[in-house]
This record gives C-alpha cells, structure tokens and sequence, in this order.
C-alpha cells in the first residue's frame, strides 16, 4: 500500500539534481512531496528544502544489520550511541528496517501474527478495502493537529485507519494527541501493517514511556517539562516572564511537544525519531529545553524576536521560531544530549510528584459528591470478592476483633490504594499458609505483578504491611553500565499499618518540591537473601529468606515510625495481593 524505502538508486546523481528524487511509482499517491528515495527510474519534483545536500564523501554510517545484533545482545547503551551520533541522511533507506526494530523491542504483547492487522481492519471497518469517504477519527485524537506530514489525501486516509484500529484494539487509550502525528511519519518510511505494528509496540511499552494514552498523562507530562525548565533553563524562563509580568507558564508549556512536532522541519523531526524510538519520550523533553535556550538567545540578538513581537503570544511565537530553527539536526540532538542531570531516574521522579500532587488536587477540588462516591461500592472489591478475600485472608482476621471490624480493615486498606487500582479487583498471589516460607517461592509467585499488595501479620498480632507500585522483578534489571540496581520502584510505593494503629505513610517526596536526596527513593529492593521497603537511616520493612523473621525502622524515604513496638517481628503469616486485569 504506501510506498517504501527500497534503496537509491545513485546517491551522487541524486545529489547533483537537488530538485528531483526517484521515487516508487505507488508513493506519488500518498505523498505530495516525497521525503523518502526508492529505486526507481521515475522523477518527481519536490520543493521540500530539507532534500538539499552538500557534495562530498559522505562519513561511514551504521547498519541497521549492526544495531540489529547490538540489540540482540542486549547492549542498548552501544544502541543508544549509536543513535544519537549517526545522522543517517533523510531519504536513507535505512530507516525501513530500523525503525520496526526499535519499536518492536519495546512490544509486550505476543509477536503479532501475519495478517493480524488487515483482519483488524476487516473486524473494524468490514472491509479492508481504503473507503473514499472521510473516516470518522476515535475521540482521542486532538482533531486540531492531526499533522500530515505532507501526506496525500490518500496517505491521510490510511493513517485515519491505523489510528481508528489502535483504538479499537487498546480501549485504555482516552487521549492521545501525539499519537496521529507520529503515525504521519511512520507511513513516510514503512507500510501500513508495519506503522501499525511500531505504534502498538510504542503504546504497550512498560518500561519506557512513548506515548501518552490519558489526559491526566498528558497534563503531568507538559506541568513536568515545565518544572524541568524551571531548573535547566532558569535565564530564559526568567526572561520570559520579565517581559511578561502576567505570563501564565502553565499557556506556553501545554503546547510543548507542538514546538517539536508541528514546528520543527521534517528533517530535524525524523532524526530526533530515530533516537525517541529507542529512548523515549525523554528524548523530547531534552529537545524542548534546547529549544527554550536556542529562542532566549535569538530573542536577545535578533529583531525578528524582540519582546514587542513576542509577548503577546510566546507559545506561538516558539512554534514559528522552530520552523526556522538556525542549528542543523545534528547540532540539535548534540545539544539536547549535552544537557547534565537530566537522567531518567530525575525525569521520573518530577513525572511522579507531579502525577501524584495532580491527583490529590483532584480528590480535594471534588467535593463532597465526589467523596461520597468514593466510599461507594464503585470503589470497593465486589461482595464476591470481600468474602473470598476475608475467607482466604489470616492477615485480616483478627481473633481480638468481630468479623465487621475485619471488614472495615480492608475498606480502609482500600480507601489508601491509588484511584485506578481500586477499578481491578484484588488476587492472592502468594501465602505462607498455602504456599511455603520461601523467598524463591515468592518470587515464582509475585514477581510479575505489578502493583503488589503486601501484608504481614507478626505473631503479636500487629498487622501491617505496604503498596508495592513496581514489579518485584526489576530487582534483575541492570542499569546502563551492566549493574543491578540496588533499590527500585516509584513514589506511589507507601506503607501502612492495620492493627493496633490504622496509619498510612506515604513517600515522602509528595509533600513539596524540595529535593530531598537519594535517601528519600529507597522505595524497594530485593535479592536471594532479603526484602526490604524503604531506606535511609533505617530500613522500614525488612524481611529474611526464610520469611520467619524481619525488623522494622524509622526510615527517610517514608518518615515512618517502626511499625511494630518491638522493632523485631516473627512472621506468623505473610500475604501478597495482585489485581486482575492489569
């Protein structure tokens, strides 16, 4: 269906004859202005400027047969160089091929079969024949910038389609803004099943995050750019609001993927793909900061940008300086890569205040309607569900307590879960009293969960436990220099204890802007030998391999007091609760 990179043809005739290109005969019915070569004898003429080269001997690029094997060993740190160092040319043909690699490495789900998109289609639309007619678009997508790249009306058409079976196909997603134009620029360099396959892998990526699915995402996600700006690009944030006084930030940053994906050339856009692909959306926020730097420093030399110009509408202002961005896409992503303590770890970190300050404000400005619901039944385990649990639980059967008191624990256990988990509802995953008293067994058992629920009843009775956000797996997972790390998870990760007190004690990193330093993100950590939840002068649960004895602390990552008398426990009985459907 659309046209594909098949290899060109004579680079050095190519580059002699700046405005004509080779091109498959099929890509003149989805683009209007070819941005990719295929070998084939037939001339169109493009206005395109980004298609202008400079002669000489090309420097040696990469193959994507080398980055293919890279991956294949798992060095995606050699990846990741590789990537922001090699300025493939824009009509290289390797992207074809490189692109569905990157994506598909982030796939999750089982490897598609042959075929499966077109029945997809044919489920969706009753045919898999391109309709003439406008196809309606999922409510989803922003209709404002539904950005075409230079697509024919043809092109639109299918990229309207893809978008319409993802939706189809990922119910979860309710806003996506992004998600047609990156679409857009697939179909430039692959076939309409592969587009498909590559956004798939992008949406169901758990590890790094892509695409943004909801509007709470994509409201943390610009209020997080701009508290990154607010530390990595202090002067021009300052001068912005000097000129002017009344600036709302929050205006200029709700448009920040625009900047890039609406106002950069297609040149520049399609090489920061070929890093965001394998790194993610990090990629951008690095970008945007560049961007913020590059517009302070023309607004202070050149007229065209001078504060009379500009302060009636920044935001808008910012787009149309990136039209005419005066660094070449090299230089770009140079600088976006140069910036210094813009790690993940920092970048996840503000993602998470923000996400979590964003959804307290929600319960807050609600009201008491909205409260009231919350302690409906919506919000609770099904009745099913409350009798399994209370009939399998020995954590939340207390003898000193009547069966209603029980009860009540779990409601409020509930009441302290994040608002989205309590859609799903509870799972046993693992049990001392059924399934042993082993880490190893645990692990079989637990592992892949994500979140996990974990309850200790001691044989004094105390009841207490914690809200474990991330995979206990990840204790596995090695950091780019081939090392465990030795803690892991995220600030949703809290503590709580059910009995004799009722008390939560949540990360501590909620509660203010402040940078309170790495002993405040020692949320989880795990190994053959122990478990241990929170750290930093004190560990606040920590459990042996045996899972007979453990200790608990005041700790800084949760500035909790111990959670039993004693300090030291003996474990009558461990439990660990999942959720189904996540």
């Amino acid at each position: 269906m659309v046209g594909k990179v098949l290899g060109i043809k004579d680079l050095e005739q190519f580059s002699s004859r700046r405005s004509s290109v080779y091109v498959d005969p099929e890509c003149d019915k989805f683009f209007e202005l070819p941005l990719f070569i295929a070998a084939s004898s037939n001339d169109i003429t493009t206005k395109c400027q980004c298609w202008q080269f400079s002669p000489g001997k090309e420097p040696a690029l990469r193959s994507h047969t080398e980055i293919q094997q890279l991956l294949q060993q798992g060095k995606k740190r050699d990846v990741k160089n590789i990537l922001r160092e090699n300025s493939w040319p824009i009509n290289s043909p390797i992207r074809s091929q490189l692109w569905p690699t990157l994506c598909g490495q982030h796939q999750t789900k089982q490897q598609m079969l042959d075929g499966f998109y077109w029945e997809m289609v044919h489920q969706v639309f009753g045919t898999t024949e391109l309709s003439e007619k406008p196809i309606m678009l999922p409510a989803f997508v922003d209709a404002t910038h539904c950005l075409p790249y230079h697509l024919t009306s043809t092109g639109r058409a299918v990229a309207d389609r893809i978008v319409n079976v993802l939706g189809y196909d990922c119910p979860d997603i309710t806003y996506s803004p992004v998600l047609y134009p990156i679409t857009s620029i697939l179909l430039h360099f692959m076939s309409e099943e592969e587009a498909y396959i590559c956004l798939a892998g992008l949406v169901g990526s758990k590890e790094k995050v892509f695409i943004n699915q909801t509007k709470l995402q994509h409201e943390v996600t610009w209020k997080t750019v701009m508290q990154i700006a607010k530390k990595h690009t202090k002067s021009a944030i300052s001068y912005f609001q000097r000129i002017c006084p009344g600036l709302k930030l929050e205006r200029v940053f709700m448009d920040w993927c625009w900047w890039i994906l609406a106002g950069l050339p297609f040149q520049h856009l399609v090489r920061i793909m070929d890093c965001y692909f394998h790194e993610g959306i990090k990629v951008l926020y690095r970008v945007a900061l560049v961007i913020l730097n590059l517009f302070h420093k023309e607004c202070q030399s050149n007229n065209e940008w001078s504060p009379d110009n500009i302060k009636n509408d920044i935001g808008n202002a910012l787009i149309k300086f990136c039209k005419k961005i005066p660094v070449s896409p090299a230089k770009l992503l140079h600088a976006a890569f140069s910036i210094r303590g813009l790690s993940t770890q920092y970048i996840s970190r503000i993602f998470i205040k923000t996400e979590m300050l964003l959804k307290s404000r929600s319960v807050l400005n609600s009201g008491s309607k909205q409260l009231i619901k919350s302690r409906s039944s919506d919000n609770l385990p099904t009745s099913q569900s409350q009798v399994n649990i209370q009939m399998m639980s020995h954590t939340l059967t207390i003898r000193e307590l009547h069966s209603e008191s029980c009860r009540n624990l779990l409601f409020t256990l509930w009441s302290w879960l994040p608002v989205r988990i309590t859609m799903y509802q509870p799972v046993l995953l693992y049990t001392t009293e059924e399934h042993g008293c082993s880490l190893t067994t645990f692990y079989v058992r637990v592992e892949q969960h994500e979140p996990t629920l974990l309850m200790i009843k001691t044989c004094n009775n105390e009841v207490f436990g914690a809200y474990c956000s991330s995979r206990w797996f990840e204790r596995n997972v090695k950091d780019d220099k081939g090392q465990r790390q030795a803690y892991f998870g995220t600030g949703e990760t809290f503590l709580f204890s059910l009995y004799p007190e009722r008390a939560k004690y949540p990360w501590v990193g909620i509660e203010g802007d402040k940078d309170l330093g790495h002993s405040s993100e020692l949320f989880m950590a795990a190994d053959s030998k122990m478990i241990t939840i929170g750290g930093g002068e004190g560990q606040a649960i920590w459990m042996d391999e045996n899972i007979r004895f453990g200790k608990t602390d005041s700790c800084k990552t949760f500035n909790n007091p111990p959670l039993c008398p004693s300090g030291d426990f003996e474990i009558r009985v461990l439990e660990v609760y999942g959720f189904v459907g996540i």
